[in-house]
């Protein structure tokens, strides 16, 4: 098999400058508001860290965790949810941070468990939208780039947990050889 190789297709300082300006909008909107963050784990942990480091505005943090893509597998499975790690929500305003919007279905789902546990308002906030993708009704409040229907690692999102660390957005160049396919472990 060989190894996918990346190639920068958003460089990390575009990618700081895009985080700060999306907390600097939040920060105008939230300024008055109990607001709670909720990364989508474990893909926005580095979208997360630097969203929090730039917003201007008192906030909670909490997790959620979320996968549907088990193995070497591309198409999501059943969603499974972990929501163990919240913080009291009620009556707060919550921003779902994810990594990327994709379909729409694992957003949608999330929005509807946080739903039950009555937050004020629920929003969202996406580093990355596959708007092309997207076949649910439902779009980011906040989205830092629209990218085409590319297989994207780095600054948190992985291949087979590999690439993670990665600074910038990278895209795999290299086509896995016959048999393997691409798996990402969705948050």
């Amino acid at each position: 098999m060989k190894t996918p190789v990346p190639s920068i297709m958003i460089p990390a300082a575009e990618i700081q400058q895009r985080v700060q300006e999306l907390a600097e909008l939040v920060s105008a909107e939230y300024a008055d508001r109990d607001l709670t963050l909720l990364g989508v784990m474990t893909g926005s942990l580095m979208f997360l860290a630097d969203f929090m480091r730039h917003l201007h505005v008192p906030h909670q943090v909490g997790i959620i965790q979320a996968s549907s893509y088990v193995g070497q597998v591309t198409t999501p499975g059943e969603l499974k949810v972990n929501l163990d790690f919240l913080p009291y929500l009620a009556d707060r305003h919550v921003l779902l941070i994810d990594d990327i919007l994709d379909t729409g279905q694992t957003l949608i789902k999330l929005q509807e468990k946080v739903k039950v546990l009555q937050p004020a308002s629920i929003q969202t906030a996406t580093l990355l939208w596959k708007k092309s993708r997207t076949t649910h009704a439902v779009k980011p409040d906040y989205f830092g780039f629209e990218i085409e229907d590319r297989f994207v690692v780095g600054y948190g999102l992985d291949y087979n947990d590999d690439y993670r660390h990665l600074p910038d957005i990278c895209e795999l160049n290299e086509a896995i050889e016959s048999g393997a396919s691409f798996s990402r472990t969705v948050n």
